[in-house]
């Protein structure tokens, strides 16, 4: 696995397998009223789906398949950025609510770049 300086990860499905942990483990702490609850189930889905979808763009068997399966994955980070907005954390979990949505936000621009190259 390949790390920049600032420990972050270069292995795009390694970086979004972390993204989608991270993420399981925020919305358990979450606190339990509806809107963290289903706005937690939300996040759980579309954060796994990042890195489940740039997998199978990575084994796609045309470059058109690559293309629709990194815009899907682009699209479940913007959802993951959204549905982390929408959530109430307890204050000692709002920090990582911040960290998650710069991740989301960094996911996005890197398939965005990512797309751009495949034109």
């Amino acid at each position: 696995m390949n790390q920049n300086p600032n420990n972050k990860t270069y292995n795009l499905e390694e970086r979004a397998l972390q993204f989608a942990q991270r993420v399981n483990n925020y919305v358990r702490d979450l606190p339990k009223d509806l809107p963290n609850i289903e706005n937690g189930k939300q996040l759980v889905r579309s954060a796994g789906s990042v890195g489940a979808n740039y997998i199978e763009a990575n084994e796609s068997l045309s470059k058109k398949d690559f293309v629709m399966r990194t815009k899907i994955s682009k699209k479940e980070a913007k959802e993951s950025r959204y549905w982390l907005i929408l959530t109430q954390p307890r204050a000692a979990s709002q920090r990582e609510k911040e960290i998650l949505v710069q991740e989301a936000t960094e996911l996005m621009k890197i398939l965005g770049s990512i797309l751009e190259k495949s034109k």
